[in-house]
């Protein structure tokens, strides 16, 4: 690891990590990052992210942001479940092989249970089948090998019933009806949750950068208008609400200034680009519903399918995102401080607490 690498993971609050684990599989031709942000609430559970990324350097800083986001998020889902998250590095389209995923099992297994895994950007439910034939430390599994199936389905209920507390917080009606949503990125959840929004009676405004992503939802919902591309997008007037679903890094010293909704609420992980931005927002007069917290409905239903998965009450769990987002507005309010900033309170607060205990 390079020298920048090693200061975010020891030096900054960034940082903080318990376990970093580089990995590699001659063989296969697998190379992995597994990163522990922390365990203090239970075994480290997040995804598995299968990214070509430019560097190894690249990978391990991902990993961390992911890993630590994880941690904050599993606090606030009220989960008996630290933070944790692993990377793959290659292009799934051309080096994922059932190899491949039968080392990386071994991987995670070799962690003894510390680390959770399940699904994340790149890998689906049939490979979590395959990394559970080597680790019986495997969510996200097809319901035929013991599994709950596609997480994406009660994520987007999740960002539903945030960007629901959010339009209640606005404009003191949790409903989307009248108003104009813009969804980047229509794919796992994307898709979904514009299904919650057509029904709910919004106005429905997508961009993907896969055509048929796109074409999935205008044949299903010819209503739903099309534009070129993100940045035609946030700066689209009328626009009320804007749903990042796609990679992190989406709120940005570029996207901020020009960005026209009130309200932030999506699916993507760390959408905010570096540490100020939520400040930003909030100078702005713009709402920024924390994604850590709203898109937690994912990660409720793959730590429910450790106790023998039940989708009434997963479902249950993750229509409370509703309650916790408002929460974390009063607290915010009540601070005077970012609903970001008062989010990552609550959670350091728990946290905290189970260290202690």
């Amino acid at each position: 690891m390079t020298d920048g690498v090693l200061h975010t993971l020891f030096r900054t609050e960034q940082g903080g990590h318990e376990q970093v684990v580089l990995c590699q599989d001659r063989a296969s031709g697998l190379k992995a990052v597994i990163a522990l942000h922390s365990t203090a609430l239970g075994p480290a559970l997040g995804g598995t992210r299968f990214y070509p990324y430019a560097s190894e350097e690249e990978a391990v800083l991902d990993a961390l942001n992911l890993s630590r986001g994880m941690s904050y998020k599993n606090a606030l889902a009220g989960l008996e479940h630290g933070g944790g998250k692993a990377v793959i590095i290659g292009d799934p389209e051309l080096v994922k092989t059932e190899e491949l995923l039968l080392a990386y099992g071994r991987m995670v297994a070799s962690l003894g249970g510390r680390y959770v895994t399940a699904c994340d950007v790149g890998t689906y439910v049939a490979d979590m089948d395959v990394v559970a034939r080597e680790c019986r430390w495997t969510t996200g599994r097809s319901p035929e090998n013991g599994g709950a199936g596609d997480s994406s389905v009660l994520t987007a209920f999740g960002v539903f019933q945030g960007m629901r507390a959010s339009a209640q917080h606005v404009w003191g009606d949790p409903t989307l009806r009248g108003r104009t949503v813009g969804v980047a990125g229509v794919g796992k959840v994307g898709h979904y949750l514009v299904e919650h929004l057509v029904q709910d009676g919004a106005e429905v405004v997508i961009t993907d950068v896969r055509e048929e992503s796109v074409r999935r939802i205008t044949d299903k919902f010819p209503q739903v208008r099309v534009v070129a591309d993100t940045d035609a997008l946030i700066r689209a007037e009328g626009l009320d609400v804007y749903a990042p679903c796609a990679l992190g890094g989406a709120l940005n010293d570029e996207t901020v200034p020009v960005l026209t909704a009130r309200i932030v609420c999506g699916a993507a992980n760390n959408q905010l680009a570096h540490p100020g931005v939520e400040k930003d927002l909030e100078g702005r007069g713009i709402l920024y519903a924390p994604d850590y917290v709203v898109n937690a409905g994912g990660v409720i239903q793959v730590a429910d399918e450790l106790h023998g998965f039940d989708f009434d009450r997963c479902k249950a769990k993750a229509a409370k995102i509703f309650d916790t987002t408002l929460e974390i507005f009063a607290r915010a309010k009540a601070d005077g401080i970012p609903p970001a900033a008062a989010a990552d309170r609550i959670a350091e607060q728990r946290m905290a607490e189970a260290r202690r205990a």
